[in-house]
């Protein structure tokens, strides 16, 4: 609103300056004058609004008054909870040593572990690099990736407890905690020939145990009893040079895999050993889109692999295929004498992921990105 001022005509500053010297003093009068009317609209003015205030229902200003404080409530909480800035995706792809565990289950806590960091950012980054890939070839096939992408946040806080992947689910795939060896036969029949040459290969290896405690390039992690050790291959989508070298053999083998997650953060290939007396507690793995196959190479009695509630033993040159985004627990229960037991692990496409699909989630999930 604009106040007019009633009365003699208003006069400026620089009309007061043009004016001649002689007749200035009544200038500034009619000016002073003009200020006085001025002044005394918007004293009316504001006069007139505390007394609408004063006029209102005691009712409605206490609910205006309400609105204010949940305006500035909102206000204050928003600026507090702005999202972080979330890292590149080179850094979440690099693991980093086990030092806590949370939900039974060894956890790095470093937000450099795409495993182990939450990072709110995540999602968003998933989602800009399902947008790159699809600009440089095809939206084609994309329908179920887009769907996870978009509702990651529902599916993995609403997953049954059975099966809640921590990381990444892909909906609509078959769920089952076993697959058949038929599910990837290529590669299990390929494995199960190669057998006595990757047993080879790790007894090399291990007799390096009877010289320290942990030999160079294996990994020790925590257990709430007995020793779970792993050499690594492949270790989240990247090879490890240094041991690839002393197992020539078994690596050029993961060549020959058709299957074989290779090329994105859920791809893995160790050999894993527990000794008698150990358990590893219940736990998720980060995703449903890979089948985790361990070919027995020692299988002593007593030891036991659980998935989602169903008991499997290994044995000596076959292959076990289960889907590891199910709770999953495995303990060696046997005697000192019965030593070790000792997988090849390796993670192999769901069958049910299609090559399109495939190809786009190494996209999103290239260990460099």
């Amino acid at each position: 609103m604009v106040w007019v001022p009633l009365g003699p005509p208003k006069t400026d500053c620089l009309t007061l300056l043009r004016t001649p010297a002689h007749n200035r003093p009544k200038m500034s009068l009619e000016w002073l004058v003009a200020w006085s009317w001025s002044l005394d609209g918007l004293r009316d003015c504001i006069a007139t609004g505390i007394q609408s205030v004063r006029d209102c229902d005691s009712t409605a200003v206490v609910t205006v008054a309400c609105l204010l404080v949940l305006f500035v409530w909102y206000c204050y909480h928003v600026g507090r909870e702005q999202p972080r800035p979330y890292v590149s995706v080179n850094s979440l792809m690099q693991g980093a040593d086990a030092n806590g565990l949370q939900n039974g289950y060894v956890y790095c806590q470093s937000p450099e572990c795409v495993r182990c960091a939450h990072n709110e950012g995540l999602n968003q980054k998933l989602y800009h690099n399902l947008q790159e890939y699809a600009k440089r070839y095809s939206w084609s096939g994309m329908g179920r990736i887009h769907k996870g992408i978009r509702e990651q946040g529902r599916y993995l806080n609403s997953r049954p407890s059975i099966q809640k992947p921590e990381v990444f689910f892909l909906p609509d795939l078959p769920t089952t905690p076993y697959f058949a060896r038929d599910a990837q036969k290529h590669d299990v029949e390929l494995l199960e020939r190669n057998f006595q040459t990757i047993l080879c290969e790790f007894e090399t290896l291990y007799r390096a145990f009877s010289n320290c405690s942990l030999p160079q390039g294996w990994k020790m992690n925590s257990t709430p009893s007995g020793e779970w050790v792993t050499f690594y291959l492949v270790n989240q989508g990247v090879c490890v040079p240094r041991n690839c070298r002393k197992c020539p053999r078994t690596y050029r083998l993961l060549g020959s895999l058709r299957t074989c997650i290779g090329n994105n953060v859920f791809g893995n290939a160790c050999i894993s050993v527990l000794s008698p007396g150990t358990v590893i507690t219940e736990h998720y793995g980060p995703t449903n889109i890979r089948i985790r196959c361990h070919l027995g190479l020692k299988t002593p009695s007593g030891c036991e692999l659980v998935v989602g509630g169903e008991p499997q033993c290994w044995a000596e040159g076959r292959c076990l295929l289960f889907d590891d985004s199910f709770l999953h627990t495995a303990f060696h229960e046997g005697s000192a004498e019965d030593g070790p037991r000792v997988v090849f692990m390796v993670d192999l496409w769901h069958p049910n992921v299609a090559a399109a699909e495939r190809q786009a989630l190494d996209f999103i999930f290239a260990p460099g990105r």
